[in-house]
């Protein structure tokens, strides 16, 4: 198991005090490739409109624009809630953007109640993303969150 606590003070180093979004995101995606096992991806889609755009990320390339509610993340982002999915192939509508994922969390970030952007975790096992690791990035998300809109 992961342990969060640790992973959201190292990020509260990395972006307390630094005016850069771009950078804090790409610094968040950072820290969570380096610390997390078994990830192929991890990084953020940023809304722009009715769609997420690719935003900083550590892993192979990727999908560039997601629709809201098309795939893990566009349905993440259209329900404004977190979603776990064990195996990617068995979700329906999945954009694969890498064939090697097998399981993906999304976890969608907010400001007045609006999503600006979700953070996107992909693995190459099946099963890779507990109810745990949910709520631990969640509360990685809202870290962030504070620091992006202080």
């Amino acid at each position: 198991m992961s342990d969060y606590s640790t992973l959201c003070r190292d990020l509260v180093a990395l972006v307390d005090g630094v005016p850069h979004p771009i950078a804090n995101l790409a610094n968040a995606a950072a820290l969570l490739w380096q610390e997390l096992e078994d990830l192929n991806w991890a990084g953020f889609y940023l809304s722009e409109g009715d769609r997420l755009v690719l935003g900083p990320f550590q892993g192979k390339p990727a999908c560039i624009e997601i629709p809201y509610g098309k795939g893990v993340c566009g349905t993440a982002a259209e329900k404004q809630e977190a979603v776990v999915v064990e195996d990617v192939h068995e979700f329906p509508g999945h954009i694969a953007c890498d064939e090697a994922s097998r399981s993906e969390i999304v976890i969608p970030m907010t400001r007045n109640g609006v999503v600006f952007a979700v953070l996107d975790l992909d693995s190459p096992n099946v099963g890779r993303f507990t109810q745990a690791d949910r709520a631990g990035l969640e509360v990685f998300v809202r870290v962030l969150e504070k620091a992006l809109f202080p």
